[in-house]
């Protein structure tokens, strides 16, 4: 049996482990796009200390030649992409009118555009494969205090409802798991909670939104 692989594009120390550390124990390779090559050999180490294979891509989410080239790299080494996690966002603290137009964009194009380049990216090498989206409670209830990361939330949740109108019918899965807390180990919010949440989506595959509010 081939193994199968999930690439993490964003990848950091909160989510983004809890969820390479949950596919990697069902058997999983793991591939982690990041910034710092330096933090990716960190997390290399930890995986490959309890038993996961995986390896880190320099990438950037908010370069496109960035991105393209680490994906790319992502399928030269493995051959294949079965899951794609994105869990990047960005988002500048500030209420609307404090908002600059190169600010907004600038956040969008982490949050919603980087996630929709990777998935037409992975596509041509997924086969019946899984589109996970990070989400977050500022889509359904804004607070002005972060008016440009509740846009991309925003903006990420309408992708998803798109995405799977147009790829279900190609058997491809596309959930966004909408996390309406802040992400803290040892509370119900804790990676661990959210990755085990991901993994289920990602098995029953029928639920475009779930939404998250603690176990």
């Amino acid at each position: 049996m081939t193994e199968k692989v999930i690439v993490i594009v964003g990848a950091g120390p909160g989510i983004s482990m809890g969820a390479a550390k949950r596919f990697g124990r069902e058997g999983f390779k793991v591939a982690l796009i990041a910034r710092r090559l330096e933090v990716l050999q960190e997390y290399e180490k930890e995986l490959r200390t309890a038993g996961i294979e995986a390896k880190g891509f320099p990438g950037d989410v908010s370069s496109e030649v960035s991105l393209k080239t680490a994906i790319s790299a992502v399928v030269d080494t493995f051959g294949r992409i079965d899951v794609l996690l994105y869990n990047a966002a960005s988002g500048k603290p500030g209420k609307p009118t404090e908002l600059t137009a190169e600010y907004l964009v600038r956040d969008f194009k982490i949050s919603v555009a980087g996630a929709l380049l990777s998935v037409k990216e992975v596509l041509p090498h997924m086969e019946n494969g899984s589109i996970l989206l990070t989400g977050g409670g500022l889509a359904l209830d804004p607070y002005a205090d972060y008016a440009s990361l509740a846009i991309g939330k925003a903006g990420i949740r309408n992708l998803a409802y798109s995405l799977s109108q147009e790829l279900s019918a190609k058997g491809i899965y596309v959930g966004t798991l909408t996390v309406k807390g802040f992400v803290k180990k040892g509370t119900p919010f804790s990676p661990e909670h959210i990755a085990d949440t991901f993994y289920t989506m990602n098995q029953e595959r029928s639920e475009t939104e779930v939404a998250f509010e603690g176990k």
